[in-house]
Order: C-alpha cells, then structure tokens, then sequence
C-alpha cells in the first residue's frame, strides 16, 4: 500500500479533512483484504479503495457521518443477500474496520512511513489513537498486542536489478515503478541506459560490466533480471550474479539458450546443477506473451508473485521460476 501513503500526505499538503478508513480482518469471502484503506472526503470523493460497491458506499457514509461529528468508529459488515443484492456483492464474508476522522493529527507518523527509509510497525489501539506498535509487549508502558485494533509493517520497497536497457527492460522498468520495486538498470550503452528511455525514478548505472558487476547488493531482498543484447553478455552477468544472494533472478530467453548456458557453467565450475535450477530461464509467466509489453507484464506478474510468496514465508532465497513468457522465436535473435 505505499502509494496510498504518498497519497495520504498529498491530502494532509491540502489541508482538507478527510477521514481514514481501514479493513482490519475479514472472515469468509470479501471484494478487499485486510489492510485495504480509503481516504474519505465531505464532498464525496475517495482516495484508495475498499472494495467498491455497497460496502464502500455503507462505509463511505459512515465515514461523512465521523467527519461530522470528530468521533471515531468500527464497522462488521456481513456480506449477505439483504446487504449487497441489489449491487450484487453477495460475498457472503464479514468486513471488520476503523473509520478515523482525526487520522490527520498524526502528519509526523505518515510522513515517516511515505518516506520508508527503515521498516516500521504503526498500528490503531482500542481507544481509536494511532501511534508506533515496533515494540512488542506491555512492558515500560508499551501497548501489548491485545490493545490494537489493527498493526501494519511497512518496509522499504523491494530493489530490482535489470542488467540491459533494451526494449525489455525499458517496458519493464516503469511498470516495477508502480509496482512498488526500487528499479536500478545496469548497461555499458549510455545511448540506451538515459533519461530517453527511462523515468527520473529509475537508477541507472552505466560502464563497462567488469566494473558494474562487482556493485554490492543493498541489505533489503533484491530480485535480478538479466535482459542484455545478447547471449554472451547474458551469460557474462549471470556468471557473477548467480553467486550473489538475490530472492530471485531470472533470465530472457528460451530453453534451448539456458540449456547451453548452464551447461557451459557446470562445465566451468561456474555454479551446480542445483543451484542452476534455481534461476528462473525462460523468464516470465506462460501467458502466452508475444509482444514486448506482454513479455515485460509476464515477466513483472511473475516479479510480483514471487515477492507475495516470500512475504507470506520471510526468509527469501533464489527460487526457481515455473515457466516463460518470452517466446524463443522472438527473443533468441534480438536478445532484450
């Protein structure tokens, strides 16, 4: 949810009240998953989301009535056929949440947060205040974990590594950005690896790849992407960043080419069968991909998917990706 923080301190820059409503549990089926927020405006407009619909619209009404009043509230939603018929939400789930009208007072908090310089425990306690929850239990004063309505840690963002800037790479970039990847691109070219071709937001380092190779990787989860212009380069990269420990790397290609590469490897002593197994060549989700734009969605939906598994199981190491969508036909004579 970090660009709902960006968004947050937008409405706080304009000064105009809004109350915060936030999804803290769910039971059952449900059209959004805890931790969803809205921001909820007098005149009726919504910044974020939660869910859509009637329940957005039930709380979205509430949310008028606590901006009005300046008192806090809860929400237990059922989901059934008297509830959502008419607009079809017949989810059958349970909703649970806070409306906070005075989400506001806390400026210096969401400030922090937006920033996401360190990894942050924030949380709403029972009486509706909202404050720092990084220090489990009761002792010297702190809230234990039976006082909170709801806690959320946010850290910061997941650091991808593209080594190329060809047309892959330059579709994927700007689509990790939004994504909530910290996007760094890794080329000799300078004609390709510039501002033309790549947002403000993306870093680029640019050299010959003797010298990119040896950077050191940042201490958060990193995943690599290796797009380069051709196989050799391809293998140049990999052959160094295969013994670095990344969450995940994956490689363009075919079979045929990872074939050739990891066998020269294993040949060289450059890195096992095992741990070959573990990089993800042909990279990309199997949806069909044929396009550059589609290559680069298969490819950020497989990014995306493998950081929803790590979060759910902390500890991420190199893990082998299941299947492509780059198509040999297209990317084995051009490379990226």
């Amino acid at each position: 949810m970090p660009q709902f923080y960006e968004q947050l301190l937008a409405a706080l820059a304009d000064g105009e009240p809004f109350a915060l409503g936030i999804i803290c549990g769910i039971k059952g089926s449900s059209p959004q998953k805890q931790g969803a927020k809205a921001l909820f405006f007098a005149d009726g407009r919504i910044i974020g989301t939660l869910g859509g619909g009637c329940l957005e619209a039930e709380i979205q009404d509430r949310a008028r009535r606590a901006l009005r009043t300046g008192q806090p509230a809860t929400f237990d939603l059922l989901l059934d056929h008297d509830f959502g018929w008419d607009d079809g939400l017949i989810c059958g789930g349970k909703v649970q949440g806070v409306i906070l009208p005075r989400a506001a007072e806390a400026g210096d908090m969401w400030e922090e947060i937006a920033r996401r310089e360190a990894t942050r425990t924030w949380g709403v306690q029972k009486d509706f205040s909202i404050g720092w929850a990084d220090r489990a239990g009761s002792e010297n004063g702190a809230p234990g974990e039976s006082d909170w309505l709801y806690q959320e840690t946010v850290s910061p963002p997941w650091a991808l590594w593209i080594a190329g800037s060809g047309h892959v790479a330059q579709a994927v970039a700007p689509m990790a950005l939004q994504l909530d990847f910290e996007v760094t691109v890794f080329d000799d070219r300078p004609t390709f690896a510039s501002r033309q071709f790549f947002p403000e937001n993306v870093r680029l380092r640019v050299g010959a790849w003797d010298e990119l190779l040896k950077e050191p990787l940042p201490s958060r989860p990193v995943f690599g992407l290796v797009v380069t212009r051709g196989h050799q380069r391809d293998a140049l990269v990999l052959a160094r960043w295969i013994q670095q420990p990344f969450a995940f790397l994956g490689m363009i290609g075919s079979r045929r080419k990872a074939r050739l590469i990891f066998d020269q490897f294993i040949e060289e002593k450059i890195a096992s069968q095992e741990r070959l197994a573990d990089i993800a060549c042909p990279v990309g989700l199997d949806i069909d991909s044929r396009t550059v734009p589609e290559i680069a969605v298969s490819i950020v939906a497989q990014l995306v998917q493998k950081r929803a598994g790590f979060v759910a199981a902390p500890e991420p190491r190199v893990q082998r990706g299941e299947s492509s969508a780059a198509k040999a036909a297209l990317l084995e004579p051009t490379g990226a």
